[in-house]
């Protein structure tokens, strides 16, 4: 009788074994990694400035929602800083190439910027992060220029010609939050904030010792919550890209910049530093290819750049035409072999020999895979 007991036990602790074996399997397959797919080259077919009213304009974002194509930024009469004439302006458009204004609004008493999209329950949200300002431009070092005081704003659409908001986003006060992502039922933003919302000011210089980064969940694009907490110092802006089993990749700015990746429940995270600086950075699924994009500072020259990300490192593939203040890039597929970048630059000038900093649409091609180029 023992035998069998024996025999049963033994097959027990190798089907343990197995399973085990089968879920780091799993496990590793399951982390976001750069694709097999061979690293062709990247075209640049065409840069078109397509917004300028004489304003600073910049910080953009693209996506197609309904079949049509969405693209908004930040304009603002008095500049880069923080300014509470600042708005946010969404273009709408059927082609690429010919472009209306749909919606703009401004949150009052405070300075709205970095406009991301998401498409979450069948609706077309807008968020921006806002600093708050008063009735006038605060002054670098003054009470007001608060990260403690920031708080995030939706407007949202579900058809693209009425806009509700813009509406204050529960949970984000003393957030400042950025490019959003949705995944299973739930919406997420990253929200970087002072560690325990201390009074001490940090540094305006890099990097930021007492700026955490928070990923936030939400069940309806409006109320917000704590998902984890993903960078405990050096927080900064963060852009998510979901698999389909759930698990997280992201990019971190920073000097250098980080790339993340995590599972569910989002409780601990891998981080590899890039070994580059990264400012406004994108990351994108294009085919079956990772794409990174945002401001490279080599040489002492801020140009906006575009990477592949293979085996955790980047390649850099394209330089797209910039200088000055620049970078912030949307990515839109249009196929798998075919994209619109948008991205702002002050590498032009108007009549009177000014730099003017406007919004760009760069059309992308992957570049055919021949035998003399199939490893570039």
């Amino acid at each position: 009788m023992n035998a069998p007991i024996r025999t049963v036990e033994r097959a027990a602790r190798e089907f343990g074994v197995l399973l085990i074996c089968l879920a780091a399997v799993t496990a590793a397959a399951g982390w976001p990694r750069a694709s097999a797919a061979e690293p062709r080259g990247i075209q640049v077919i065409s840069v078109r400035r397509i917004f300028h009213n004489g304003e600073h304009n910049a910080f953009t974002d693209l996506c197609r929602f309904q079949g049509q194509l969405y693209l908004t930024f930040r304009s603002c009469p008095d500049g880069h800083m923080v300014h509470p004439t600042s708005s946010i302006i969404v273009l709408s458009s059927e082609d690429g190439n010919q472009w209306r204004q749909v919606h703009r609004f401004q949150v009052p008493k405070r300075d709205t910027r970095d406009p991301h999209f998401l498409i979450f329950r069948d609706q077309l949200f807008v968020y921006t992060g806002t600093w708050y300002c008063g009735d006038r431009s605060p002054k670098a070092g003054e009470y007001e220029y608060d990260l403690n005081r920031h708080l995030g704003y939706a407007a949202w659409t579900s058809n693209g010609r009425r806009w509700d908001g813009p509406a204050m986003l529960e949970g984000t006060y003393g957030h400042y939050i950025w490019r959003a992502a949705a995944y299973g039922g739930k919406a997420y933003l990253c929200g970087r904030r002072k560690h325990e919302f201390a009074e001490t000011q940090p540094a305006r210089s890099y990097p930021h010792a007492i700026v955490e980064s928070a990923m936030l969940e939400s069940d309806d694009g409006l109320i917000w919550k704590k998902a984890a907490l993903f960078k405990e110092h050096d927080g900064d802006e963060t852009a998510f890209l979901f698999e389909p089993d759930g698990s997280v990749l992201a990019v971190v700015r920073g000097n250098p910049s980080q790339l993340c990746r995590s599972r569910p429940p989002y409780q601990q995270w891998q981080r590899k530093d890039l070994g580059r600086f990264i400012g406004g950075p994108l990351l994108a699924r294009w085919g079956d290819r990772y794409l990174v994009g945002g401001r490279k500072t080599l040489g002492g020259k801020p140009t906006t750049a575009l990477y592949w990300l293979l085996s955790d490192e980047l390649r850099e593939v394209a330089e797209l035409p910039s200088a000055g203040d620049n970078s912030y890039p949307g990515f839109i597929e249009l196929s798998p072999t075919r994209a619109l970048v948008s991205y702002y630059s002050s590498h032009e000038k108007d009549q009177s020999g000014k730099p003017i900093t406007a919004i760009y649409l760069a059309e992308l091609a992957i570049e055919e895979a021949t035998p003399g180029n199939a490893a570039q």
